[in-house]
């Protein structure tokens, strides 16, 4: 699929997301635990297992956004040593029974390493259709770095232009679309992504972005997340924003964009 293609691709799927008003879709019943990579604090662990009912919880693992074979153990092991008694990580050499695990899961993690080498993985298996419905159900769905980019609908892949807010410079893939509102970025703060995350609110304006630093985390519950963890959340709306038509390739430029710095403890509710 060529890039164009996929950024067809992604503007349609955001166009039949956003059709419907938010407040007369039907929430999930879970809850989205997105970690801007940089390691994971036990603060966020211990609210993970918590709100996915305590230490019993079935915990699934996907490493599969990562190249290194050891990656599904080692986040196993990190479930384990946050004091989880039923960890397994799941290859996908048996859609069938990574779905039948899925199905029986209370958290749903995914590792860092490639959100297009995850979002590939999956193509073909039906697993996604089952993490979104054990979701809306009530289960826990997790991920650091580029576990947390794929909870978007339209997703970051990391290509794009750092050093200027320009007109068509960030490319974008077709993300798992748990959190469907919001453009995820990681790593926020730590690799100045700033400018690439503002470039593509711009263009898709009826999305929030929400850019998380290492080591800090934001927990999802319906339309209204909560900050964990050491640094900061970078909130961007344009959706009450006077944005300016430029051709691709141009600058980008707009008036009334709001902004937010958010730290552990404070939240916010994008129905407001």
């Amino acid at each position: 699929m060529t890039r164009r293609m996929t950024r067809s691709l992604v503007l349609v799927l955001g166009l039949l997301a956003s059709a419907a008003p938010a407040a007369a879709q039907a929430q999930p019943k879970g809850h989205l635990v997105v970690v801007g990579g940089g390691g994971v604090p036990d603060a966020v662990l211990r609210r993970a297992l918590d709100l996915a009912g305590g230490p019993a919880a079935p915990v699934v693992v996907f490493p599969q956004a990562s190249e290194r074979d050891e990656t599904g153990d080692v986040a196993a092991e990190m479930w384990t040593k946050a004091g989880a008694t039923n960890v397994r990580w799941l290859p996908l050499t048996d859609p069938a029974a990574a779905r039948q695990a899925v199905e029986s899961a209370a958290l749903i993690w995914f590792p860092g390493g490639d959100q297009r080498r995850l979002m590939k993985a999956f193509e073909g298996t039906g697993v996604p259709e089952v993490i979104a419905r054990r979701y809306r159900d009530g289960a826990v769905v997790g991920g650091t770095s580029a576990g947390a980019a794929v909870m978007s609908l339209v997703m970051l892949t990391g290509d794009t232009d750092l050093k200027s807010i320009t007109v068509g410079a960030t490319t974008t893939a077709p993300g798992l679309g748990l959190w469907p509102e919001v453009i995820v970025d990681q790593h926020h703060l730590k690799r100045q992504r700033q400018s690439r995350l503002i470039s593509l609110v711009l263009e898709r304006p009826d999305l929030v972005g929400v850019g998380i630093d290492e080591r800090t985390a934001v927990v999802v519950s319906g339309r209204r997340f909560e900050v964990i963890g050491e640094s900061s959340v970078l909130v961007i709306d344009a959706r009450r924003a006077a944005i300016e038509p430029r051709a691709p390739g141009s600058l980008s430029a707009a008036r009334d964009i709001t902004v937010h710095v958010l730290t552990a403890g404070m939240g916010m509710d994008l129905g407001r």
